[in-house]
């Protein structure tokens, strides 16, 4: 993915329309979030692909409440939702949403979950919020106007390595075990450290506030990780591109994201981890 396209005069003033929207759904939408959070007891909890693969009433009227908004706002815009799939755009804007990224942690009464938002303009990623509502705190980035956190600008700091960090690593059910060993393995191995929240949105908003140096899952999907890569790339920091275009956007698929002296390091172990002996 390219900015070029989101940055073109002529989409700017539609783009800063929906950032603002995006901020404003993200805030509302968290807040609704969060009191189901304070009565989880009494949701109805779904299994999905797999027993850690979870879902809830939350989720779905979350995801229902946020499509809402933008058809009000934008009827021609496109939604991917990671609940009720995908809607085709009329005007080039595709808005890629998480309603609850970490359910099975929002289900089990821990606080690291996360709503995620993103917006494509044409195959672009334009524009990321990831909105914290346990944590009090809303992340927020527009292709060429920087990151913020809370309203305050985040520039990652290029002296972070894995070494004096710590590292973000994600798992489910469709990776293989014995890659995430392999994995944490290595990064142990070369003087580094990972945590894991239950949320890879959240950790790529922590990568952008600099909490993190980088971040890594082998498989994820768009609606987990566009909106952290939109943080992260107006931060000052890399990321490996993550398909958009036609059905790819459906397909899972590798996510990784680093600051500037992380990311090499982090792609090394990456690669290892998937091509074992090439190192």
């Amino acid at each position: 993915m390219t900015l070029q396209t989101a940055n073109a005069p002529e989409a700017r003033s539609g783009l800063v329309a929906r950032f603002d929207l995006a901020r404003d759904i993200a805030q509302e939408s968290g807040t609704v979030a969060l009191d189901y959070f304070r009565r989880r007891k009494e949701l109805t909890i779904e299994v999905k692909g797999g027993l850690q693969d979870v879902v809830s009433i939350a989720d779905r009227n979350v995801e229902t409440l946020i499509r809402e908004r933008i058809a009000a706002a934008f009827p021609d815009d496109g939604i991917l939702g990671e609940e009720h799939g995908l809607e085709e755009s009329g005007s080039g804007y595709t808005w890629v949403v998480d309603p609850i990224d970490g359910t099975s942690a929002f289900v089990h009464g821990h606080s690291n979950w996360c709503v995620s938002i993103a917006l494509l303009y044409k195959g672009d990623l334009a524009a990321g919020v990831i909105r914290v509502p346990c944590d009090d705190e809303t992340f927020a980035a527009m292709t060429g106007a920087g990151a913020t956190l809370n309203g305050m600008p985040l520039k990652l700091d290029a002296s972070m390595t894995l070494q004096n960090s710590l590292t973000g690593i994600g798992a489910n059910h469709a990776i293989p075990p014995e890659r995430v060993g392999a994995l944490i393995s290595g990064l142990m191995a070369a003087g580094g450290n990972y945590i894991r929240t239950g949320s890879g949105a959240q950790m790529l908003a922590m990568v952008a506030a600099g909490r993190l140096a980088g971040f890594h899952e082998p498989s994820m999907h768009a609606w987990d990780c566009l909106a952290g890569y939109c943080l992260v790339s107006e931060a000052g920091g890399r990321y490996r591109p993550f398909p958009v275009n036609g059905e790819a956007i459906l397909e899972s698929g590798p996510v990784l994201a680093a600051g500037p002296g992380a990311f090499e390091a982090l792609s090394a172990l990456a690669d290892e981890g998937e091509h074992p002996g090439t190192r």
